[in-house]
């Protein structure tokens, strides 16, 4: 095992703009590590857990496993609302995981994640700061996204005759 080099306290700033760029590069893994760096360097730094967070998301794709990776992290967001929010995005971005990957049975089970996701950002609409409309804009889209896809519904439970014994 390396011993890791630890990340100078002047340095956050920087590689939190750094993460957010690989990010935007498609480079989760990439953002996911100077994360780590930085919550070691400024344990509960705020916007380093929520970057680790969409990081994660942004492998629900390749890494199923990565949802509850994600999901650890949502308690170490002090604000509530931040929770909701943050655990509204997990569930949402892992329904259009399933929806990418083509899952089979994955309309019933991805409309399941976006009913959870919605019912986060309900709780987070509730609570959320002045001038805060985040929730709501997350709310509508996954509210477009089940009307636009007749795929998306609940499980449906098929009537089945019983077998016959003999």
């Amino acid at each position: 095992m390396f011993e890791l080099k630890t990340l100078s306290s002047e340095a956050v700033p920087r590689a939190l703009a750094k993460a957010e760029r690989y990010r935007l590069l498609n480079e989760p893994g990439e953002a996911q590590s100077i994360c780590l760096d930085v919550i070691a360097a400024d344990a509960g730094n705020q916007q380093a857990v929520a970057t680790m967070i969409l990081a994660l998301t942004d492998q629900f794709g390749e890494d199923p496993s990565s949802v509850h990776e994600a999901l650890d992290w949502i308690p170490s967001l002090q604000d509530p609302y931040d929770r909701a929010y943050y655990t509204g995005i997990i569930h949402e971005r892992r329904a259009k995981a399933l929806l990418a990957h083509g899952t089979p049975r994955g309309g019933p089970r991805a409309y399941e994640w976006l009913r959870d996701a919605m019912s986060r950002y309900e709780e987070a609409d509730a609570i959320r700061p002045s001038n805060n409309d985040d929730a709501r804009l997350r709310w509508n889209a996954c509210a477009r996204l089940i009307d636009r896809n007749p795929q998306l519904a609940p499980v449906v439970d098929e009537p089945h005759e019983p077998l016959l014994s003999e």
